[in-house]
Parts: structure tokens; C-alpha cells; sequence
């Protein structure tokens, strides 16, 4: 079924994916949804361009409840990203001491300073998690750098590293091999399995960068 500047397509007998005719906005669905989940709602999962809502009890009537409420929700507009909240923001102090630092400063046409006071300036936001524990897609509309991945992606990044790639940051939460520009290190631990709840970031959080001398 399909809804105005929206797609709507079952997964599974349980699930529907909403897809944005925007995929930008998939964040700003899910943080809509997380806010006011419509009935039968049980979980909302957002991915780069597309968000996924885990239903329960009665599915077919819950699938018409998820419809009527994008319906409504897209007449009125009522997708604004949520505002940060300061207080509920994690906090991952830098050091900006990347290998890629000067590399990505020069392709962009700035001094390294100023491509770490936009990046601990932005007000950034897990998008969704994936690639591996811990690991959250960080946007921000401050941030317009798009800066394509590492032509040759390394076969070990380090735990801690913060990197940027195609619009997002993040925060590598162990070493693993990877392909987008490191910029600076981190201490925080952004996943431990006897930690509740695990992860450091979840999606929908707000982070703050803050710089640290090296």
C-alpha cells in the first residue's frame, strides 16, 4: 500500500517497512514513532533510507493503525527532527589526532582546525546502528561534508577511532577493518556485553563531540 510521499511494504507477517519518498527523513521517522507509537506498535528500527516497525497483537490491526498514523503524520508535516537534548547527549571527548586529519582538511579546502571545530560544533544524532556492536551512523544538518570512503580501505582500524565517510561519523567500538577517514581517537568504550544497556550510542541519541588535548 502506498501513502503520499510515502511507501509502506510488509515484512513478514509482523513488520512493515516504511520507506520515504525522501530517505533522509528515515531518522526523523523513527524518532516520530519512538516518540508516538501508533497501536500495535511493539519496535522501531531505523536503517539508512528506510524504517522498520515490529508489530504485535493483532497484526492487521495494527498495520492499519501504523498507515492511518503516517497518513496523518505526512499531511501535517509532523516529521521534524527532533531537537538535542543536552542533557540526554553522550559526551565522547577527541583527541583530533587522526592520520587522515590533514588529508581530509586539504581535500576540503579548510585548515585541520576548522574541520574539527565543525565536527565538535555539529549537533549530531545516531541515525541507526550497524556494521558492528556499538557502532552508530552519526548525522547532523550542520555537517555538509561528503566526503567519499577511502579508496583503499584499511584492513585494521583501531578500537576508538573517529572517522567520517559519506556524510556520517562514528566512533569504531573495536578494531576492525574499515574504509572511512580517521580524523581523531576516542576513549570511551562504546560497547561492552556486561554493560546495561551495552551500547554507549543508541539510535535517535544525541552525541557531542568535545576536543581533547592530545
Amino acid at each position: 500500500m502506498t501513502v503520499p510521499a510515502a511507501e509502506i511494504r510488509p515484512a513478514g507477517d509482523r513488520a512493515l517497512l516504511l520507506i520515504p519518498a525522501d530517505p533522509t527523513r528515515a531518522a526523523q521517522w523513527a524518532d516520530a514513532l519512538r516518540r508516538e507509537p501508533p497501536a500495535g506498535v511493539v519496535d522501531v528500527l531505523a536503517a539508512a533510507e528506510t524504517v522498520l516497525v515490529q508489530l504485535g497483537g493483532d497484526p492487521e490491526r495494527a498495520r492499519a493503525s501504523v498507515s492511518r498514523w503516517v497518513e496523518s503524520a505526512l499531511r501535517a508535516d509532523a516529521f521534524p527532527a527532533a531537537a538535542p537534548a543536552a542533557a540526554d547527549a553522550v559526551a565522547i571527548p577527541v583527541r583530533y589526532d587522526g592520520p587522515d586529519l590533514p588529508g581530509v582538511a586539504q581535500a576540503l579546502g579548510m585548515s585541520p582546525e576548522r574541520l574539527v571545530a565543525a565536527h565538535t560544533a555539529a549537533s549530531w544524532r545516531c541515525a541507526f546502528m550497524g556494521f558492528a556492536p556499538g557502532f552508530g551512523y552519526l548525522r547532523a544538518p550542520e555537517w555538509v561534508v561528503d566526503l567519499p570512503r577511502r579508496q583503499t580501505p584499511r584492513t585494521r582500524v583501531p578500537a576508538g577511532s573517529v572517522a567520517v565517510a559519506a556524510g556520517y561519523a562514528a566512533v569504531y567500538p573495536r578494531a576492525t577493518p574499515g574504509g572511512w577517514h580517521v580524523i581523531g581517537t576516542a576513549d570511551a568504550v562504546l560497547f561492552d556485553a556486561h554493560r546495561d544497556p551495552p551500547a554507549l550510542i543508541a539510535a535517535g541519541r544525541p552525541v557531542r563531540f568535545v576536543a581533547v588535548t592530545p
